[in-house]
């Protein structure tokens, strides 16, 4: 266990013990909020590095300096509200504040333990699930419209999450053509890659002739290494299928990295000198030297695949195919999170609503004017039959004129 994570020995010992398959005694008052987050991040031994590392980072920072030292058994909602009311408060005084996301994962990562505690009976309910937190919402990615780069040539002032139009992500890729990382741009921008499984993709995982590529793991970077481990979710494990041109480029890749006796490339599609995957935050870095050379408005390399999810959209494709794309296990995130209105796709959505509209309003003007030739023959015969009746009542009611006499 940690050193100076805990109060007593007698403390210390009850969390080895539950370490190691035993069991935290209900009544004992002793445990804190603090010793229980160290219990839950120890035992939490399947967590990603990048999860294991947020977690870490939100209670050393956030949730034991402000909750480790209260015992579980006293913590309430309102002593977890005011420590969101003074982390509020501290955002006055932070160089980067802390934005409303944050303060849901911190809350998250306290209700999850809270809960751990609940089920092995330290407490009986969660404070955390009853707290208030800042309202906010989550910034929507915007187009990179001709109006929106005026204003940030003129201004500096940039959206948070802004994504490229087709043609703005065309002259980036024409840009790139001939640098060593064009192949690897190209496939973010069309398939929508994550950076961690670009880097890490390898000859192995390409069928060019079937024009499909495996995405198996991904390539993170870890305190100054870059390590090879599983992809993000279980829903990343994907087949993507790659177009024509991506082939096309992947088979020129293969052509130049075909080794001296001719044999097929192994290993990484995009390498170092050591044969080993490039690193993300290199490919990042070398993303944003290109941008800036090219003249166009800032993105994110991540922005791409924000990017290829709203192309592939304009394109005609159902959402379920871009959510299998992107490698994600529920639509509701693909349609919130990934997917901004592009101008070309937003005026043919109007044009085809207007076309629904003006449909509608010449169907109903032509069933009117059909309704109004019906009434008005209707009203014709009407004329004409009663016309008709008059005439024979007519007949009916003149008297009958007497027979000539005859003169001889």
């Amino acid at each position: 266990m940690r050193r100076g994570g805990f109060r007593s020995r007698v403390a210390a010992e009850q969390a080895r013990a539950y370490l190691v398959g035993g069991d935290v005694v209900p009544g004992r008052s002793a445990v804190t909020v603090g010793q229980w987050l160290d219990i839950l991040l120890e035992m939490r031994q399947s967590l990603s590095f990048n999860t294991r590392r947020l977690y870490t980072q939100q209670v050393n920072d956030y949730l034991k300096p402000c909750l480790g030292s209260v015992p579980l058994r006293s913590l309430t909602v309102a002593r977890v509200q005011a420590m969101f009311v003074g982390l509020v408060r501290a955002n006055a005084t932070r160089q980067r504040p802390l934005s409303p996301a944050t303060f849901v994962r911190i809350r998250g990562t306290l209700h999850t333990a809270l809960n751990g505690a609940i089920r092995v009976g330290l407490i009986e309910r969660n404070p955390a699930h009853l707290v208030e937190l800042p309202s906010g919402r989550r910034p929507r990615a915007v187009v990179w419209t001709d109006a929106r780069v005026a204003h940030w040539r003129a201004t500096g002032e940039r959206p948070p999450v802004a994504v490229w139009t087709a043609k703005q992500t065309a002259e980036f890729l024409e840009h790139a053509r001939g640098h060593p990382l064009y192949v690897l741009y190209l496939a973010v921008a069309l398939l929508g890659l994550r950076r961690g499984e670009v880097a890490g993709l390898r000859w192995c995982d390409l069928d060019l002739d079937a024009g499909v590529v495996q995405v198996s793991h991904q390539v993170q970077d870890r305190g100054g290494r870059t390590v090879v481990c599983p992809p993000k979710t279980e829903a990343s494990v994907r087949t993507v299928a790659l177009d024509h041109g991506l082939v096309a480029a992947l088979r020129v890749l293969r052509s130049q990295r075909r080794q001296g006796d001719g044999g097929e490339p192994v290993g990484f599609l995009f390498a170092n000198r050591a044969g080993g995957p490039l690193s993300p935050g290199y490919v990042t870095h070398t993303f944003t030297r290109l941008l800036v050379e090219a003249g166009l408005p800032p993105v994110r390399l991540h922005d791409l695949r924000h990017g290829a999810a709203s192309l592939s959209l304009a394109a005609g494709n159902d959402l379920k195919v871009v959510q299998a794309m992107l490698g994600h296990s529920s639509i509701v995130l693909t349609a919130d999170t990934y997917t901004s209105v592009l101008p070309c796709l937003a005026h043919r959505a109007a044009e085809a609503t207007a076309a629904l509209v003006l449909e509608a309003a010449r169907d109903t003007a032509i069933a009117l004017r059909e309704r109004g030739r019906t009434k008005q023959r209707r009203r014709g015969k009407g004329r004409r039959s009663r016309g008709r009746v008059a005439k024979k009542q007519h007949r009916r009611a003149r008297p009958h004129s007497a027979p000539r006499r005859s003169h001889s």
